[in-house]
């Protein structure tokens, strides 16, 4: 796919809103010819069109700054009511596009912006910009749209890595959009790229944490995740959301429940890529169970 198609098609619910905001400020009016394309896609209507927002008039003309996140957007009619009542927040109908949900296509690659603004964030978190982590998001963007839209993710995400991230007002809108088995295989991305230098510091576990918060995780789910990566002498239990006082039949009644909420099924939607990571995920509760089990010479 190219970029210009990536781009375009991504415009599901993240064209509205914080993330719509902070991704046409980036790439300037350029968004606008990116907007135009999409609503020219099967069933691409936009979530801006018929009012006063991000579209019609795009970023400049009538868009963020006339009419759009201040005026008529995010703030009056917006978040708060659009998305509850099908006020004139992100669209007619809040976050949902007047021609109703969001087609799989959208979902995924909105997923996938998130992923960018967010891991921006981690990034960031120890005060550098390490290579590796660079890498891996390059990595997951070659191979779930090609070559081309890796090229221009990475320019956002360069941008991104230049700029401010609010990851209060942009995890508002992913709790909103995202339901909660995505919402988790996002953070355990975020968690892998903070990772992958073979550092995971805690001003990096610190950001994650916040992003897990705001993002609305519950703080157990949150710390199962990071305890994957962030080796202590309990971890195995962590991961199971369980402390070591669990008794065996406790043990056995964690990792059923993990495995049910983090069965790689729940994220089919997204594509077989995340399905892929959401199966890496699930091998390490597995992993947590047979090391307890083995501690315990459980049967």
């Amino acid at each position: 796919m190219g970029s210009a198609k990536w781009i375009g098609g991504f415009l599901g619910w993240v064209a509205g809103g914080a993330i719509g905001a902070l991704i046409g400020f980036l790439l300037g009016k350029a968004v606008d010819t990116y907007i135009d394309m999409s609503h020219q896609l099967p069933g691409g209507d936009g979530s801006a069109q018929g009012g006063p927002g991000y579209g019609p008039g795009g970023y400049n003309q009538g868009g963020y700054n006339q009419g759009g996140y201040n005026q008529g957007g995010y703030n009056q009619g917006g978040y708060n009511q659009g998305t509850q009542s099908g006020g004139a927040g992100y669209g007619p109908g809040g976050y949902q596009r007047t021609g109703g949900r969001y087609s799989q296509a959208e979902q995924r690659n909105s997923f996938f912006v998130s992923l960018l603004v967010l891991s921006s964030a981690v990034i960031k978190a120890d005060g550098r910009v390490h290579p590796s982590e660079l890498q891996t998001v390059r990595e997951f963007m070659r191979r779930n749209f090609g070559v081309q839209a890796e090229t221009q993710a990475m320019q956002i995400l360069d941008r991104l890595n230049a700029s401010q991230v609010n990851i209060y007002t942009v995890g508002d809108q992913i709790a909103a959009n995202m339901n909660y088995s995505q919402r988790l295989q996002l953070f355990h991305y975020l968690v892998g790229i903070a990772t992958s230098d073979g550092d995971f510091s805690k001003s990096e576990k610190d950001a994650l944490e916040a992003i897990a918060a705001v993002i609305r995780l519950t703080s157990t789910d949150a710390s199962s995740v990071i305890a994957m990566y962030y080796k202590e002498a309990d971890s195995a239990y962590t991961v199971l959301e369980i402390s070591p006082s669990a008794t065996d039949d406790e043990v056995r009644a964690a990792y059923r429940r993990m495995a049910m909420k983090n069965h790689p099924d729940k994220v089919a939607t997204l594509g077989p890529e995340v399905q892929k990571a959401a199966a890496e995920k699930f091998r390490k509760i597995q992993e947590a169970y047979e090391t307890i089990k083995k501690q315990r010479g459980m049967n």
